[in-house]
């Protein structure tokens, strides 16, 4: 029998082939590559919200999109990317500081405003609303709840299923920062209970049960990190919790294409069903994802390369 020669390939871009050109061209100081992606990206809301936050990460570190500003400062485009570059440099910065050291708010006040000025420039963009919830964890004690609930409404008004934008939600409710686990786990539940056959959100409550893992060894401060987490992924109500998302998503959708927008998703649910022994979820996910593969959410239970080529080798192999 022919071994089996699988090997992950962690692509950053998820595969997205003009979105790495446009990434080389920040490498070099050019922005028209970005300026013309955005363009023809257009109202793609999926598309649009991964590229901006890919380009963004990779702008935080250049002069590229102020380079852009300079040459076009009534750009729509270019005031969405500069927001969502905005927040990534001050995620990096308060990265860079440490956990519970808190950052100038000034900084953090400079970021919504660019935010704001985002969506002012591109009414109809959800993309600024969520760089404008995910900075809003960086406040030392959140926003108002009044606030917060605005911006939702916003953003909810523009794109009601965006994945990104709940995910942002749900970090902002966890207990690592203005929340708790059990308003985390409520508001995926939530949002998976009124969402679509076929829409992602069920499995927002996949990275509910994966930042809750994180915060568990994170906080344990020296202590067996694992301990009380033996079956963290494979209790009965994470089991049920694999199967539903996996019906009312994956059972749904028209098609088995998988956007590179989308990839990540997958993705959490495939470490999901894996953890929780769910082979008949696991196998035609890892079968349907192939060699595309991203380091999170492998990454926080192991090495991702190693899990995968397990994984494959265990189920899909001898399947």
């Amino acid at each position: 029998m022919a071994r089996d020669r699988f090997t992950p390939e962690f692509d950053p871009d998820c595969g997205d082939v003009s979105l790495s050109s446009a990434r080389h061209d920040i490498v070099i100081g050019r922005w028209q590559g970005l300026r013309e992606l955005l363009r023809t990206t257009g109202p793609d809301w999926l598309s649009r919200g991964h590229r901006v936050r890919l380009l963004a990460q990779a702008c935080a570190g250049s002069s590229t999109v102020e380079t852009w500003l300079a040459a076009e400062p009534q750009s729509a485009d270019a005031l969405v990317l500069r927001a969502a570059t905005e927040t990534a440099r001050t995620f990096n910065l308060a990265i860079s500081a440490g956990r519970g050291v808190a950052i100038d708010q000034q900084r953090i006040d400079a970021a919504v405003l660019a935010c704001l000025s985002a969506a002012e420039a591109y009414p109809a963009d959800p993309t600024p609303w969520v760089s404008l919830i995910s900075v809003a964890r960086l406040y030392p004690s959140g926003v108002r709840r009044q606030e917060l609930a605005r911006w939702w409404d916003e953003l909810h008004r523009r794109d009601p299923y965006s994945m990104e934008g709940h995910l942002q939600v749900l970090h902002y409710y966890s207990a690592r920062w203005h929340g708790s686990h059990g308003l985390m786990y409520d508001f995926a539940r939530d949002a998976a209970g009124v969402a679509p056959p076929g829409c992602p959100l069920p499995v927002l409550v996949q990275y509910a049960r994966v930042e809750e893992y994180r915060y568990a060894v994170d906080t344990a401060q020296g202590r067996p990190a694992r301990v009380g987490l033996a079956q963290h992924w494979n209790n009965d109500g994470a089991v049920s919790d694999v199967r539903r998302t996996w019906e009312r998503w994956i059972t749904g959708r028209p098609d088995s294409v998988v956007a590179p927008g989308e990839l990540r998703d997958f993705h959490y649910l495939a470490h999901a069903a894996c953890w929780a022994d769910a082979a008949e979820v696991a196998v035609p996910l890892l079968r349907l994802l192939g060699r595309r593969a991203t380091r999170t959410p492998w990454s926080y239970t192991g090495d991702p390369a190693q899990q995968l080529v397990r994984w494959r080798k265990e189920w899909v192999v001898r399947a």
